[in-house]
């Protein structure tokens, strides 16, 4: 079967891109617009390969002029009433341009997730937006949907991921101390109490906001909060599993603002596949009222990880080279973790953060303890509070955002607003590795799949095939805001069954999911990884 003109276009650049720009060893930066005239403080990836990026709306004007006239009006806003400026735009990764979007109320510090079918659900925020529910579609003239009082309480700075049966749960937000479903029934349209975020709320710091929230491969979720995690039913409102606190008892969630990622699910374990969960970063208890004082703690050092399947679960503790405050975790296809963005003092709020951290650093989960972090080249931008990543459907990281005033300032502060985009290209990605990289050859890209189906991937590559060095891995698009990428999951399909069908070209045979509680029904992307060296990926939707 012939790649599609979408994925040979694609691979074109791909190959342009990667081999022209990118070589140094330990990841390569590029600057793709000085500016996309708003701050990337929430970021989705589509399966068209466009990005939804916005920011707020009661900042008062960004650097994007809508054309031929159109202004929003809104007489709540608290900044100005009638605004002619955009603050979404869509990001098309192929063509680095954009196009600028209109979201009418405030979607500030709101959260987000995908539906089965590739919308963006985008719900909550701040003023007259925190109980708004907003979609918009994979299309290329697409533009947001408003519904006003699509939740039934406010929410900011709450946290979504995507169900199972394919609704989307809402969790916490601000003095919210429950969680509800989205779309709603007759019996889910009211709020599910949730005692554990009030028993997480610091006084005056709140530490429990945006919780970490993973779905385990029981079809229960993992929700951590401050520095205390349970295992909730959330079909019966029941905690299953209280987890041990992580040991040096410090704060994780916004406004300590560490970082969490589901490790990546290998799917060769069924029936038993383990799940665990790694936690690095954050402010120590205390930092935020002493931000706010003029005195800037040190962040923390340490990571976190768990194994939320075991009977009796402990904590593990990591160093990481750089101690870090507002980073993000981002999944690459190769199951490495990149560790970007955030302070070295500091914590998350208005000019709360000090010293940047430019260096990325990778986590490889699978190598020993004590051999698993690497610092990366460094980037020159600061990307402090309301800075983001995403993975891109090539394997680059896509980083944006750094606006920590309450508005947009550019001149006169220490750390100016940045309406900037760049990628991070890993270094798998440098010319030195050209001959292990991977085409795919089929399925097309946007191909259609079932759970518990075989699945043959055929593939191309210039180097002799280390067959127990190649599997296909599946991740998600996640929703990236405030330090945590919402809905981010990567899973190892499997791989060493591979067979030789021509020259440089060959077939791996895998097995797609068995349930929807490994891998919720929507979009993923696949990826061939040999010798941990991934291919560009192609769009897979799996019902």
């Amino acid at each position: 079967m012939a790649p599609s003109p979408i994925l040979s276009f694609s691979f074109f650049f791909f190959f342009f891109f990667f081999f022209t720009k990118a070589s140094a060893a330990g990841g390569q930066w590029n600057l793709l617009k000085p500016s996309i005239g708003i701050s990337a403080m929430h970021m989705q990836l589509l399966n068209n390969d466009h990005v939804i990026i916005f920011d707020r709306t009661d900042f008062g004007p960004s650097n994007l002029t809508f054309p031929n006239g159109k202004c929003r009006n809104d007489l709540n806003d608290q900044a100005l009433k009638q605004d002619c400026t955009a603050h979404s735009v869509e990001f098309d990764v192929l063509t680095n341009s954009i196009r600028p979007l209109m979201v009418q109320t405030d979607v500030w510090c709101s959260s987000g997730a995908l539906y089965p079918d590739g919308r963006l659900i985008q719900t909550g925020g701040f003023n007259d937006g925190d109980r708004a529910v907003r979609i918009i579609r994979p299309c290329n003239d697409c533009d947001w949907e408003e519904i006003p009082l699509g939740l039934n309480v406010r929410r900011w700075y709450a946290t979504n991921h995507i169900l199972p049966d394919g609704r989307v749960i809402v969790i916490g937000g601000r003095r919210q101390f429950n969680y509800e479903f989205y779309p709603k029934s007759t019996s889910t349209n009211k709020v599910f109490s949730l005692p554990f975020l009030v028993q997480t709320s610091d006084p005056n710091e709140e530490n429990n906001l945006y919780p970490f929230v993973h779905l385990n491969v029981d079809g229960n979720l993992f929700i951590f909060a401050n520095n205390r995690s349970i295992l909730f039913d959330y079909i019966k409102n029941a905690v299953v599993k209280t987890f041990p606190a992580i040991p040096d008892g410090h704060p994780r969630s916004y406004p300590s603002s560490g970082s969490s990622v589901l490790l990546p699910l290998h799917l060769l374990q069924q029936p038993s596949v383990a799940a665990e969960v790694l936690i690095c970063g954050g402010a120590p208890r205390g930092s935020f009222p002493n931000a706010n004082s003029g005195f800037f703690i040190g962040a923390l050092n340490t990571c976190g990880r768990i194994r939320i399947t075991d009977p009796n679960p402990k904590w593990s503790m990591e160093t990481m080279p750089l101690a870090r405050v507002m980073g993000d975790m981002t999944l690459l296809p190769n199951g490495h973790i990149l560790i970007i963005n955030g302070a070295a003092r500091g914590t998350a709020g208005w000019e709360l953060g000090r010293e940047p951290v430019f260096k990325p650093v990778l986590y490889r989960p699978d190598n020993p303890s004590g051999s698993r972090f690497e610092v990366q080249n460094p980037s020159s931008i600061p990307r402090l509070y309301h800075s983001t990543a995403i993975l891109l459907r090539d394997g680059r990281v896509l980083v944006g955002g750094n606006n920590p005033h309450v508005f947009y300032n550019f001149t006169g502060v220490l750390y100016p607003t940045d309406l900037s985009l760049e990628t991070f290209s890993p270094e798998y990605i440098g010319s030195g590795f050209s001959d292990l990289w991977v085409r795919i050859i089929a399925p097309t890209s946007q191909t259609k799949l079932g759970y518990k189906q075989p699945l043959v991937v055929r593939f191309s590559v210039s180097s002799v095939v280390r067959e127990e060095k190649v599997w296909v891995t599946m991740v998600t698009p996640s929703f990236t805001t405030h330090s945590f990428s919402m809905n981010q999951r990567l899973l190892v399909l499997g791989g060493e069954n591979v067979t030789l069908v021509a020259n440089s070209m060959y077939d791996v045979s895998v097995t797609t999911p068995t349930s929807a509680f490994l891998a919720p029904p929507g979009w993923y992307l696949v990826f061939v990884v040999h010798q941990d060296i991934p291919s560009e990926g192609i769009w897979v939707h799996i019902q």
